[in-house]
């Protein structure tokens, strides 16, 4: 499926934990959703903390074929349709427990790319050394687009589509940066948040160039934000670190953390609070930024 042809997709990313990523994507879901769009949230985390969260755990226990088969064997990337399940806001493809194997899967598909290119190396040396995946599945340079290629695999069509991300940098960021082509970054308003912003910037630069994708940001949220001097500093300093970009402020309410425990958005669990207000804005936000009139 060509660019043109498929649903705008964005990944809640940084490689820094603890930031409220999942709460992020899953309330950015919420909010598109109540906007009127069909929404997919993929989790591609493989502790599942989005798919838990949203209620879907027998899921990420469930008997193969899971995510995990659609991302490693390029002959199963139609199981992805089954595996996708429906949450009263959006649809959801679930992480999965054997997605603890993905990391590694991924790094001998990249190491097979590099084999590929190289005259008179053989990638089906590392065959044996794979759960799932072959030479067959590589067609470019490098493996960064297996997921791509699931997301491209799913039948239905949606209007957006949500990646939460791993909080670590590897092999499945790359792959769930690269399938978006757009991130968002959240981020706390504390000091310690710089350095795991700046790392991310130079991976993402770093992709780019292995792989020839534009990656495009399209705002951070700071997030859980508080009255204190540091916080207010820590929104300078991400308001110059994210030039030219909207960076959407999300303040500390319990709510939010209620309406996760419930397995919903906040839009579900306290419709016309604050949180809602400020997770609307971003929605529009990505609206205008990757929707119709936009791609046009």
């Amino acid at each position: 499926m060509t660019d043109e042809g498929r649903a705008p997709r964005l990944c809640v990313t940084n490689a820094k934990g603890g930031t409220g990523k999942t709460t992020v994507a899953i309330n950015i879901a919420g909010a598109l959703n109540d906007r009127g769009h069909d929404v997919l949230l993929v989790d591609t985390d493989p502790l599942g903390n989005a798919t838990e969260g949203l209620g879907f755990l027998e899921d990420y226990y469930a008997e193969p074929p899971t995510v995990f088969d659609a991302l490693t064997d390029h002959r199963q990337r139609d199981v992805v349709d089954d595996v996708i399940v429906a949450h009263e806001e959006m649809d959801v493809l679930p992480a999965a427990v054997d997605m603890q194997d993905a990391e590694r899967e991924l790094t001998i598909a990249d190491l097979m790319a590099r084999l590929a290119e190289t005259p008179g190396a053989d990638p089906d040396a590392l065959t044996p050394h794979a759960v799932n995946m072959t030479p067959e599945a590589i067609s470019a340079p490098h493996a960064k687009d297996q997921l791509s290629k699931v997301l491209d695999a799913v039948e239905r069509p949606y209007d957006y589509v949500v990646i939460d991300s791993p909080p670590y940098f590897g092999e499945l960021l790359d792959s769930s940066i690269y399938a978006a082509g757009n991130i968002v970054v959240p981020a706390l308003t504390e000091s310690a948040s710089q350095g795991g912003i700046e790392m991310l910037f130079d991976r993402v630069d770093a992709l780019g160039r292995e792989t020839g994708a534009t990656i495009r940001v399209l705002g951070a949220v700071a997030n859980r934000i508080e009255t204190t001097n540091e916080d207010q500093r820590m929104l300078s300093w991400l308001q110059e670190a994210f030039e030219g970009v909207p960076v959407w402020e999300v303040r500390k309410r319990v709510v939010l953390q209620r309406a996760f425990a419930r397995g919903v958005s906040v839009f579900k669990y306290s419709a016309g609070s604050d949180a809602t207000r400020w997770f609307d804005a971003i929605a529009a936000d990505v609206e205008r930024q990757l929707g119709p009139e936009a791609r046009a």
